[in-house]
């Protein structure tokens, strides 16, 4: 887990020697075999690969975990304000039912059953928030306790969830 950004995925990935690295916008980067960069036909041929040493390809496909998911969600803010809240939040936001809170880009908050993060764009004044769960209870649950806490450190902001 790193910051987000293809740059900084990239290093990350020269840093550590990791044979794969992503991220949520679709760039994924391959060590093994290519150049470190991401490339959409060679990932989608990698994944043929993969799932090709399989008798039943579909299986091996249908097998991965189905989860309740949010698209990228922004809160859009004044220019500077999304990183003044991010950090508020990191320093005071409280996620009760949370067994871990990283705050490596942002917060990010793991649940037994599903994550929540809010992190600032490096690119534009908004809080990109993400929510996925097991159950689309659990990814209600986990929004909700992001309401909170977002609420405690930027009061009356309006979410766009």
């Amino acid at each position: 887990m790193w910051k987000t950004g293809h740059s900084l995925i990239k290093a990350k990935l020269r840093e550590t020697g990791a044979p794969l690295a992503g991220e949520m916008s679709g760039h994924v980067f391959f060590e093994e075999r290519w150049f470190g960069f991401d490339d959409g036909l060679y990932a989608g041929a990698r994944l043929l690969e993969i799932v090709s040493r399989s008798l039943n390809p579909s299986a091996v496909l249908n097998a991965l975990p189905n989860s309740a998911s949010t698209p990228e969600l922004q809160l859009k803010t004044a220019e500077g304000e999304n990183f003044a809240l991010v950090q508020r939040l990191q320093e005071r936001g409280e996620f009760p039912g949370a067994q871990q809170v990283i705050t490596i880009d942002g917060v990010r908050a793991e649940y037994p059953d599903g994550f929540g993060l809010a992190r600032p764009s490096n690119t534009t004044p908004v809080v990109v928030l993400r929510f996925e769960a097991d159950t689309p209870e659990a990814l209600l649950r986990i929004q909700h306790e992001f309401r909170l806490a977002i609420g405690s450190v930027a009061p009356g902001v309006v979410l766009p969830f």
